[in-house]
């Protein structure tokens, strides 16, 4: 079910306490990707996980604005600061938890979230009635989580697959050119680039043209049976 286009009488009637709760972000994602990438991609992921899994559970609306300064020099990019972006993820989870969706899976599309999803979920079920885990979509492929960069192969395979209306197909080349073989500059183990432009010329990471709509498919299928074993997982968790 899904939340935003159920009823509430639809919702009280429901016997379930699982909620998927999908987060991404607003930011550029090179020239030939949407700024909306990581919240598509998460909620795919969402609603595909929902459909593997063999049980009951609601899919929460999307949250688009994420952690994202990084990526303040590219145009449209939007972004909270993660003391904000915590606050209203977790507030978000205990909504929920009202409504007697107590266990949460936040399904994550942005690499910039992470820190701040692990961190929350942590507090929130320590602190209060709610179990709530962290699931990112790109670290649950098998070997492709090796290609992640950014509008890269992985990113743009997924669209390819479920937007492939929203690829603009004539900027692959442009991409390609433009981009990054990797995230950061990085001497001794550190990050010496703290914002995406000081390494990515138009913010690209990795090779686009590596990722097509049949390894996106299969990335949705490997995300989405992942996502339904760790379902699995926390609806048979013991909680005190």
């Amino acid at each position: 079910m899904r939340l935003s286009e159920a009823t509430w009488t639809e919702v009280a009637a429901l016997d379930a306490d699982l909620a998927l709760l999908p987060v991404g972000s607003t930011e550029q994602h090179g020239p030939h990707a949407p700024l909306g990438t990581d919240a598509l991609n998460a909620e795919s992921v969402a609603e595909a996980g929902a459909e593997a899994f063999d049980g009951e559970v609601v899919v929460g609306p999307t949250i688009p604005v994420g952690v994202a300064e990084e990526h303040r020099a590219f145009d449209g990019t939007l972004w909270v600061s993660p003391d904000t972006f915590r606050a209203y993820v977790r507030e978000t989870v205990e909504s929920l938890a009202h409504h007697g969706f107590d266990r949460v899976v936040v399904v994550n599309g942005h690499g910039g979230n992470i820190d701040a999803l692990a961190e929350l979920c942590r507090r929130v079920s320590r602190t209060s009635d709610v179990y709530a885990v962290a699931f990112t979509w790109f670290d649950a492929v098998g070997d492709h989580s090796s290609d992640m960069g950014h509008g890269g192969p992985l990113e743009t395979a997924l669209l390819r697959h479920t937007h492939p209306e929203l690829v603009r197909e004539d900027r692959i080349d442009e991409a390609r050119a433009g981009g990054a073989d990797r995230w950061g500059e990085w001497v001794s183990g550190v990050n010496l680039a703290h914002d995406s432009d000081e390494f990515t010329d138009n913010g690209v990471v990795g090779d686009p043209a590596d990722g097509d709509a049949q390894r996106g498919a299969e990335l949705e299928s490997l995300a989405a049976d992942s996502l339904a074993s760790l379902l699995d997982a926390v609806e048979r968790r013991q909680l005190d």
